[in-house]
């Protein structure tokens, strides 16, 4: 009997798999566990998931576009899949070679992150918002063998794919609105998988649960991004987390207001862990106050997820054009703390139901604020996530600490926070043994955030160990000054950093957004002065006032941008003393 390309390779990884189990664990079982490790090992994947539902749903919306009018059934989106799983073969792409698209919100994306899977390839979507060079450094990391990019971003992907040494075998545009033609050398997506049948591959066990299918790249808030490879378990278990705290089921509609290349947008709420429990997803393509309220309305939104400060302005657009939230169960902010006096007006205005993660691309979120806990502890990241782990170790100038070594548990002393997330991380980064080597330890994983936690072990960031001010002597924690100066009624935002001071060594200065023109550095340093919660030593020295904060697609505060640019405008007297 002849076997199929799957089949054999499935084989033949049994027996290497075999060999090694034998070889490495040495375990002595009470049962015979051949039966349960081949059909788990080989079938507790994602992509199991996912087809399990196009069997039970078969014509349930699971995927909708706004901006097309279109909907996808169950069965609509994985024939939708199996077409690009044909395309791909056809271009020789197999078991771990990398697909990767740099993608706005859209339908491809979904088609993407799903294909792969049925081959045994690896998704890699990326950041549309990073530079060519950036592009271009993340393409020759992966090397992936086709990749896609959005007609939105057409000149940055042709500067990259120029700039990159790896040359991938083809290149492919992505036009949801069909309004582009692609660049010379690439083709437009329909005719890509024009012609491939709309059935399974036939590839029966395409995936191991260790099997890497899904490669998430870190924002970059401090340098060039890192790999973050994620297997099956990963993918599965974080989908399994989302359901859990939500909850989540298959009459729910979710929409993510931010980009799904990132963790938090595929994660929370977008696509993986909503078409694995047979839910429908709505696609937001830009974010927008008004089109993202006129899409909660019209769709039946039952949980939508962002960035605390899209909240400020969906808040600010409700309470003047209110539109009908009473579908909507939650909303789920990520990114940054929320502050208790913004926190009170969210749940007055939008629902009571807030719910704010903490966490990182490499373990997704890792703590976790319910409605419950709000708005009484707004502020902190809240508690440990059901399966994971979170501790305050103390901080040392030549070692880390050990997983523990903790800090009080009294909301004062400051350490660092370390987060143990076995379900939802690889412990590791591509091509990047060195960086694996420092923020991987016992399997905690030391992400560089400084915070305190209370007795019950509440989690409150106060800044990271890098963004840390040094003035004559004292630490100063950005965050809390960025609080204290974010309370004045005349501001709307605001980030804190430090310059080189000749008698200090570091002086703090804010670059400050406006709510009223009218505001002045001396009304902050007067307010600054006289807060409570700040000392003296801690006040900003100077101040510009600027129209934006440069903020990563995740929502956080791209701070090294700042100090940046904070040392230029020093050189050049465009501080303005207080």
């Amino acid at each position: 009997m002849k076997r199929t390309r799957g089949e054999g390779f499935i084989l033949n990884k049994l027996l290497d798999y075999d060999q090694e189990v034998v070889k490495i664990n040495q375990v002595s079982y009470t049962y015979d566990v051949r039966m349960f490790r081949n059909t788990f090992e080989y079938e507790f994947t994602y992509l199991n998931g996912f087809l399990r539902n196009v069997r039970r749903f078969a014509g349930k919306p699971a995927l909708t576009c706004p901006l097309r009018g279109n909907t996808w059934t169950y069965a609509g989106l994985n024939q939708e899949c199996n077409r690009l799983a044909h395309a791909l073969l056809a271009d020789g792409v197999g078991k771990n070679d990398v697909v990767m698209y740099q993608l706005l919100n859209s339908a491809e994306f979904v088609f993407l992150y799903l294909a792969p899977q049925k081959i045994g390839a690896i998704n890699c979507p990326i950041n549309f918002r990073i530079s060519p060079g950036e592009t271009a450094y993340i393409i020759d990391d992966s090397k992936p063998a086709v990749f896609f990019y959005d007609a939105e971003i057409r000149k940055t992907a042709e500067d990259a794919l120029n700039m990159a040494r790896h040359k991938p075998r083809r290149v492919v545009m992505v036009d949801p609105l069909g309004k582009e033609k692609p660049f010379a050398g690439s083709i437009a997506f329909e005719d890509y998988v024009k012609g491939h049948p709309d059935y399974n591959p036939e590839i029966s066990r395409p995936m191991h649960i260790y099997d890497e299918n899904t490669r998430l790249y870190t924002s970059g808030t401090t340098g060039m991004p890192k790999g973050i490879p994620l297997n099956n378990i990963n993918e599965v278990l974080s989908a399994h987390d989302v359901i859990m705290h939500f909850p989540l089921s298959p009459l729910d509609k979710t929409m993510n207001m931010s980009p799904w290349f990132h963790r938090g947008g595929l994660h929370s709420g977008g696509p993986n862990p909503t078409l694995y429990v047979g839910g429908e997803v709505v696609i937001l393509r830009h974010f927008a106050p008004r089109i993202c309220l006129d899409y909660v309305e019209k769709y039946g939104i039952t949980f939508l997820i962002g960035a605390p400060p899209m909240l400020k302005l969906l808040h600010d657009f409700q309470a003047r054009n209110p539109r009908d939230l009473s579908r909507l169960k939650g909303i789920i902010t990520m990114g940054a703390p929320l502050e208790r006096e913004a926190c009170i007006k969210f749940q007055q205005v939008l629902t009571p139901n807030i719910f704010n993660g903490y966490g990182t691309t490499e373990a997704f979120w890792n703590t976790f604020l319910r409605p419950y806990d709000l708005p009484q502890m707004a502020g902190s990241s809240g508690r440990a996530c059901t399966d994971d782990d979170v501790a305050v170790v103390k901080v040392y100038p030549d070692r880390r600490a050990e997983p523990d070594d903790y800090v009080a548990k009294d909301g004062k002393e400051i350490g660092e926070i370390i987060v143990k997330a076995p379900a939802k991380t690889t412990y590791s980064y591509i091509n990047n043994p060195e960086e694996s080597e420092r923020v991987f330890y016992k399997g905690w994983i030391y992400i560089g955030d400084l915070g305190v936690w209370d007795e019950n072990e509440y989690i409150t960031v106060v800044g990271r160990k890098d963004d840390m001010i040094i003035s004559a002597g004292e630490n100063i924690y950005p965050d809390q000054v960025e609080e204290v100066i974010n309370q004045h009624p005349k501001v709307k935002e605001s980030v804190v950093t430090g310059v080189p001071d000749k008698v200090r060594g570091e002086a703090v200065v804010a670059y400050v957004v406006k709510m009223d023109p009218s505001l002045t550095a001396r009304e902050l340093d007067e307010h600054c002065r006289k807060h409570q919660a700040l000392a003296m030593y801690k006040k900003p020295r100077y101040y510009r006032f600027v129209e934006e904060l440069p903020f990563t697609a995740t929502g956080k505060k791209m701070r090294y941008k700042v100090r940046e640019q904070a040392v230029a405008d020093q050189q050049a007297g465009l501080l303005e003393r207080a």
